[in-house]
């Protein structure tokens, strides 16, 4: 049984296309009894499953985006990350990040993502920002954001068909126009460092971390300079 009052590890999933023209976020709307954010507009997203961490990847995040996931954590906690991130994104969504690939034995929570004949890939995600849901509601989250171009999407970013029903009205959301949709704070704050990331191809220089438990609420900058290096 899940602990409704444990902070869980989550992955959310922030894809920008057509960033040198006209950049939009893909975006979807939770139900109206939801737990957790109900009737907002999010990015896909959610918690990483104990299986995640079992997953093969058939390429890794980079080694600067590794350090700073491990940044002010017990144990190395990056690989189910990555994995959650792309799961997450294949269920809500039904966009594949991935590379051509055969599984011997997919588990049920990866057999749809295995019959299209691709495996788990992360190097595209760029890690960007880090967030605890604050203390007092009914479900707490540390949230890692992850970032990536639309261009390593496999098949067609308008084919949501193979997509759960978790989130209803997918679409690209212009970025001059995302805010007038009804979205949690940490969403509003997280669509600034989608703005730097634009016209910037590298990480950024530092990851925010909001870091909320029950003694104090600190904004934290994870740079990820000081561990070992891939």
């Amino acid at each position: 049984m899940i602990d409704k009052t444990a902070i869980r590890d989550a992955s959310t999933v922030i894809v920008l296309r057509d960033r040198l023209s006209q950049p939009r976020v893909l975006m979807g709307q939770r139900g109206a009894n939801a737990a957790f954010m109900p009737s907002k507009f999010v990015f896909p997203g959610g918690a990483v499953d104990s299986c995640d961490v079992e997953i093969t990847l058939s390429a890794g995040i980079s080694a600067l985006c590794h350090n700073r996931l491990n940044e002010d954590v017990d144990g190395d906690r990056s690989h189910a990350l990555c994995v959650a991130a792309v799961r997450e994104l294949w269920e809500e969504t039904g966009l594949i990040l991935g590379k051509s690939g055969e599984w011997s034995a997919p588990n049920e929570d990866w057999a749809d993502f295995a019959a299209t004949g691709h495996q788990p890939d992360a190097s595209a995600l760029q890690f960007v920002f880090r967030a605890i849901t604050p203390p007092g509601r009914p479900r707490r989250f540390d949230a890692r954001f992850f970032f990536v171009d639309a261009e390593a999407i496999v098949g067609d970013l308008d084919d949501f068909s193979a997509a759960s029903d978790e989130l209803s009205h997918l679409q690209w959301i212009a970025l001059d126009d995302v805010r007038k949709f009804d979205l949690p704070f940490i969403t509003e704050v997280v669509l600034a460092e989608v703005a730097a990331r634009v016209t910037d191809d590298m990480p950024p220089a530092s990851v925010p971390f909001f870091r909320n438990n029950d003694e104090e609420s600190l904004f934290l900058q994870l740079r990820g300079l000081h561990m070992r290096e891939d």
